[in-house]
């Protein structure tokens, strides 16, 4: 569109779209300023410790005339603030992460500098594995298919898939998925994080603006970052704030293209895309759009096409679909799909196909499996449950007076208890009652606003959630998370 045309064109009426993402209460004045004062505290502490008792590990040696290797903030905040909470990260598990998961208990002796085990484990709940249709489980069809495809080409073709790492099963599974998706053509990737950070750069380079929503996936950033296009980032879901943008790049009239860059599903908010608004802009202002479908395909819409079926817009409208099929299809990798046009430059300029390993042969007949299973009746009902249990689980943890983020149909359910403290203090109390979660503070998050992250399955059984609920109840009592003001 050009410059005149950007003065010509009116602006949107948003009385007659439908822009709402999710819910997002803040918290009372009183909670924000005891969390920001207790964050204080821990840094003073933290900064007097590292006066006093520095530890032999902070020191860097032989390093004259070279530039520091660390940030000197990221390795306080390291040592001192996310050490106090690190037993709460990085558990080991020993089994499948389906509807339950076994994790292998660990101790410290020095105040979590360093970790042993204890030869114990433990069976919990798993409300922390993005498992969204339980197909990551140890047999079915999915692990059947997996297990014959190792055997006719073993784990890895030891190469990327512009040489010889190109089998059957990955011409077999891009032609699924774009036939899943309602698209010409596909393209996958052996890795979900590298679709983005690999895919992007080959799409989009100099002389094109990004608009970025500003809850982007680190993956998305990185990605723009090494395409070095010029971002501006525009408000979480705000679709005026986006028009805002859009029409005065217009007006600037230098820019190749201008692509807005969104996610179907946000991970660290459970916010949902209000996509028919956007299609609306895109429409109007003649932008292209990127939607990472990450955290949606397979577990949003009655079809589980993700979040362009869940909101009924016609996938061709949008430029660019992304996706992975670590979190619905229990697997590894990821997809980008569109046009035939589109998808064969990906081909050509993008590194991912070019220098990448391939997809494992497993891991692709995993995802086609999958796949296939979630176009079937069965499939569709286990869309359904996820769908079900999704909604159960946030009106009941609504009913408990704690704030939680997110649409009512996001599988992912953060719940705000904003400081490091009860952060680390709900996650060990709900292990205690066989509830694995997953706690989630800076840098995923805001310092001042740490979470608790549920993921919720279509593998879950009612009597599960339930006693995670009461669960969950008797920690948000104990450690005092009612937070909502909302009756």
């Amino acid at each position: 569109m050009s410059r005149g045309k950007s003065n010509e064109v009116p602006w949107m009426d948003w009385s007659q779209q439908e822009t709402f993402s999710g819910s997002f209460e803040k918290s009372s004045l009183l909670t924000a300023a005891l969390t920001h004062a207790g964050l204080y505290i821990l840094m003073f502490l933290g900064f007097i410790n590292q006066l006093f008792f520095k530890p032999k590990v902070a020191i860097e040696r032989n390093r004259e005339g070279y530039a520091p290797l660390y940030n000197p903030f990221e390795q306080f905040f390291s040592r001192y603030l996310y050490r106090r909470v690190r037993h709460c990260f990085n558990l080991p598990v020993t089994s499948t992460p389906a509807a339950e998961v076994t994790l292998k208990q660990r101790a410290t002796d020095d105040y979590n500098w360093t970790f042993r085990f204890t030869g114990e484990e433990k069976r919990c709940i798993n409300l922390g594995s993005y498992n969204y249709l339980g197909f990551a489980e140890p047999r079915g069809e999915c692990a059947d298919a997996a297990e014959d495809a190792a055997k006719r080409y073993g784990l890895a073709l030891a190469s990327s898939r512009a040489e010889l790492g190109t089998c059957n099963v990955h011409r077999e599974l891009e032609k699924t998925t774009a036939d899943f998706l309602g698209v010409e053509d596909a393209i996958v990737f052996g890795m979900g994080f590298a679709t983005n950070s690999m895919g992007v750069p080959g799409l989009i380079g100099k002389g094109s603006l990004v608009l970025s929503d500003e809850n982007n996936h680190a993956s998305l950033i990185l990605g723009l970052r090494l395409a070095r296009a010029t971002v501006r980032v525009f408000k979480h879901n705000d679709m005026k704030h986006l028009e805002t943008l859009a029409r005065r790049a217009i007006v600037e009239g230098k820019w190749k293209r201008i692509i807005v860059v969104v996610e179907g599903v946000y991970s660290m908010e459970g916010s949902v895309v209000p996509l028919r608004s956007l299609v609306a802009i895109k429409k109007r202002y003649g932008l292209y759009l990127y939607l990472d479908e990450a955290h949606s395909v397979g577990a949003m819409g009655p079809r589980g096409r993700g979040v362009t079926d869940y909101s009924g817009v016609d996938p061709r409208e949008v430029d660019i679909l992304m996706g992975t099929f670590t979190k619905s299809f229990g697997a590894a990798g990821g997809y980008i799909a569109g046009s035939r046009r589109l998808v064969d430059s990906v081909r050509a300029r993008g590194h991912g196909h070019t220098y990448a390993h391939s997809m494992s042969p497993p891991v692709a007949a995993q995802v086609l499996a999958a796949m296939r299973a979630i176009a079937s009746p069965a499939g569709a009902a286990r869309v359904a449950v996820l769908r079900d249990n999704t909604r159960y689980f946030r009106e009941r943890l609504r009913s408990l007076g704690v704030i939680t983020f997110g649409h009512i149909d996001s599988p992912v359910v953060p719940m705000l208890v904003y400081t490091f403290s009860k952060m680390a203090a709900t996650v060990e109390r709900l292990q205690e009652r066989r509830v694995a979660t997953v706690g989630v503070g800076f840098p995923a998050t805001p310092l001042n606003k740490a979470r608790i992250r549920f993921c919720l399955s279509a593998a879950h059984s009612r009597a599960q959630l339930d006693e995670c609920l009461t669960a969950i109840e008797a920690v948000v009592d104990e450690i005092g998370l009612r937070y909502s003001r909302k009756a």
